[in-house]
């Protein structure tokens, strides 16, 4: 609580408001470091290196020799480089030529929340502690690379990788992606930003060619890569699948080559995604630096693209030895700074009770309360001695599925477990399946769920809940449903769970959702029939412990959600228009709503979604005050500094997220009505007040001009909003940006 003098101070100040550090602010305790970056001093070791290597030698480190694996030069000490998958937890080990898993008994690892549920917390230091974790059980497992984390922009909630991503929003993505970098390569391990760039659909993601602005592609879908890369130093990047303008990006000149390492001064290895490599010199003259996951017959390595066909390029005179020699330096430098060529790194944790907590930090933090009517959550187990648990989802483990890569965890807790081990004596739970996973089959091949109920299980369920107090009911997706290679068809909560919903709560008016998902799911049902609504992911080997505190009470939520809930679909840009815009139409998908992603639609065009960008309620309330500048005119060069106070005017601790949004009220281009800019987390116990301070540089304000190629501030008057949500804004407050 900031100090009496302090508050009259601010009280009393007029327009410049000088920051103190007095105030006292939500402190977490995971601390942020950057100890990693490059060091210069191993270059010219690495040039003693590259001018002892043959050719051959060279050209063999530039590809797989196995599932995860390439090559090293054993002659000269350069040990073989150690791919992991990601970006969830460590995947179990595979036979080095194949996907066969080994059934090993010492491969496990820690299920950590999947991508939006880490962006959900919105918090910074969580997203450095997921990366520690992951990073220290990577080395445990002698990894050298984590392929994560995955940044790509959710431009559709039909997307089937979205539970792998961060957010709509380019500034909330940067904020997760720089500090889960961080914490990774503090542990002597490599991250692999993916997927570059434009990869925001499964459809046809190996042929399809995204066709987008210059000025979308620079202000929405670059910005994480790019932070990553300047803030954090990155030492990799992915191709994607897809093509971009026609052209597939793994040999794609343009971005790999101007844009990633000339522009943004990207000095680690490109990797292609598995498989993703289609030509040898283009793709050598196109940046690419390392191919991965090309299987030749009989498993001659030395067939792949990078191997003897990019040697014999080079022989012919048609790939310049330079080309080669940058490859292999960008190889050794991440192999230097990784300290994996003096033996001296991190030994790691796996599965130790320092990742596993973190997994629970994350989870219980990530859950997001959309709805509490009459003030059903947090559970009164005095009052309520009966709880009737319904749905699949309240059993079902999530650590694998679908087409993803998983994660064998040493343990997982289910919801129900999670309910079990909270509640003991002190309640009855009565379990009810409630809906059976189920799916169409044609042609041998899985397609959309099947939506019409069980009725013998749905029966059962009611009976439950009309027998019990409280019903809860765990519905959503699977990882059957969102999955790696393909989209979902629609945004309905599958297998009948709409009509369960509806009946359960016509018999038991204390009914509440849980929504297990990773990505958006239509909830019209549910916000006209639940009295409680909880969004609680994909959410980790503690999913259930997290869960279950957050219905009991022991934590209050203080999850946001991290993109729109739309009403239906076609409130959201991308599905807006016609086929050409969202799957595409002849191999070609065409970005129509250019800048206006996600939020930015709703806003322009004044639609009002489910559960806005930033939503999510907790089990206390907050109250703001106006916000204040620093001054009322800024320079394009200077720091926007505010401050707003905020107080907790319930009768529980809780966390809150002040989020800023700017715009500016009168432009000459397209321009969104407002984008978030900067938020914090703050920590109030009852009747305690924080001021928050936030700080925004006006180059931030910026929008990229497409004929200048550059980035343009543009003079004038902006609004400011800081909110609860994007769209429970608390105060506004303008300035203006001078010549």
């Amino acid at each position: 609580m900031a100090t009496k003098n302090k508050l009259n101070y601010y009280l009393t100040i007029g327009i410049t408001i000088i920051i103190s550090t007095a105030c006292v602010t939500y402190q977490s305790k995971v601390k942020i470091e950057k100890k990693y970056s490059y060091n210069e001093q191993y270059e010219p070791l690495i040039e003693d290196l590259i001018s002892k290597m043959t050719l051959e030698e060279k050209t063999g480190m530039l590809h797989g020799f196995g599932m995860f694996v390439s090559g090293g030069v054993e002659r000269l000490g350069i040990p073989e480089f150690h791919y992991t998958d990601g970006p969830n937890g460590i995947r179990e080990e595979l036979h080095r030529h194949s996907w066969e898993p080994l059934n090993l008994n010492n491969d496990y690892a820690t299920f950590f929340p999947t991508g939006s549920a880490l962006a959900a917390t919105w918090n910074k230091e969580m997203a450095y502690a997921y990366g520690e974790a992951i990073g220290l059980e990577a080395r445990a497992r002698n990894k050298d690379m984590l392929l994560g984390p995955a940044v790509n922009i959710m431009r559709t909630p039909l997307g089937g990788r979205t539970f792998e991503y961060f957010s709509e929003d380019p500034y909330l993505n940067t904020r997760v992606a720089v500090n889960y970098t961080q914490g990774v390569q503090n542990q002597n391990v490599a991250v692999c930003v993916k997927h570059f760039a434009a990869n925001n659909q499964e459809y046809q993601r190996n042929s399809i060619s995204v066709e987008v602005s210059e000025r979308a592609l620079r202000e929405i879908y670059l910005p994480a890569y790019r932070a990553a890369i300047e803030e954090a130093d990155a030492m990799g990047i992915m191709g994607a699948y897809n093509k971009f303008r026609g052209e597939y990006l793994c040999q794609h000149s343009y971005l790999n080559n101007q844009v990633l390492k000339n522009e943004f001064g990207f000095k680690g290895m490109v990797v292609s995604d598995w498989g993703a490599t289609h030509n040898t010199v283009t793709a050598a003259l196109g940046g690419l630096d390392v191919e991965m996951g090309t299987f030749t017959p009989g498993q001659n390595y030395n067939n792949n693209y990078f191997g003897h066909p990019l040697r014999d390029s080079v022989l012919a005179g048609v790939v310049p030895i330079e080309v080669i020699n940058d490859k292999v330096r960008r190889i050794l430098r991440v192999m230097y700074n990784l300290n994996k060529m003096n033996g001296n790194r991190i030994q790691g944790e796996l599965a130790s009770p320092k990742t596993t907590q973190t997994a629970y930090n994350i989870a219980s933090e990530s859950i997001v309360l959309l709805k509490n009517d009459n003030n059903t959550l947090p559970l009164n187990i005095k009052k309520h001695k009966s709880i009737a648990v319904i749905g699949l989802n309240a059993k079902q483990s999530q650590a694998k599925g679908g087409f993803t890569a998983g994660v064998k965890p040493i343990y997982e807790i289910t919801p129900l477990e999670g309910l079990q081990n909270k509640l003991k004596n002190k309640a009855t739970i009565r379990y009810a399946q409630g809906y059976e996973q189920e799916f169409e089959v044609k042609d041998n091949w899985r397609t959309p769920p099947v939506n019409t109920p069980n009725r013998a299980l749905l029966d059962e369920a009611v009976q439950a809940a009309k027998s019990s107090d409280i019903a809860i009911i765990f519905a959503g997706n699977t990882r059957e449903i969102e999955t790696e290679t393909l989209d979902r068809t629609s945004l309905d909560l599958p297998f009948g769970q709409n009509e369960l919903i509806q009946a359960v709560s016509a018999v038991n008016p204390n009914t509440i959702v849980v929504i297990i998902a990773g990505g958006a799911v239509n909830l019209g049902i549910c916000k006209q029939s639940a009295s409680a609504i909880l969004y609680a992911w994909f959410n980790g080997s503690e999913a259930g412990n997290a869960i279950a505190d957050v219905l009991l009470g022991a934590v209050n939520p203080s999850g946001k959600l991290p993109f729109t809930i739309p009403e239906k679909l076609s409130q959201i840009g991308a599905h807006a228009f016609d086929s050409l815009s969202y799957p595409g139409l002849n191999g070609v998908v065409q970005y129509k709503e250019d800048i206006l992603v996600g939020y930015r639609w709703l806003d322009k065009h004044e639609i009002t979604p489910a559960y806005p960008f930033g939503h999510g309620l907790s089990y206390t309330t907050f109250s703001y005050s106006q916000p204040y500048l620093n001054k009322t005119v800024f320079r394009p060069d200077e720091n926007i500094n505010i401050s707003v106070k905020v107080k907790n005017t319930g009768k529980i601790s809780g966390k809150e997220v002040v989020q800023c949004y700017m715009g500016i009220t009168q432009s000459n281009v397209l321009r969104p009505v407002k984008e978030l800019k900067a938020f914090a987390k703050t920590s109030l116990k009852p009747g305690t007040e924080d001021i928050v301070e936030l700080s925004v540089n006006a180059h931030d304000l910026a929008y990229f001009d497409e004929k200048e190629m550059n980035w343009v501030v543009e003079p004038g008057l902006y609004k400011l909003y800081i909110g609860s949500s994007s769209r429970d804004i608390k105060g506004t407050t303008q300035f203006e940006i001078s010549r």
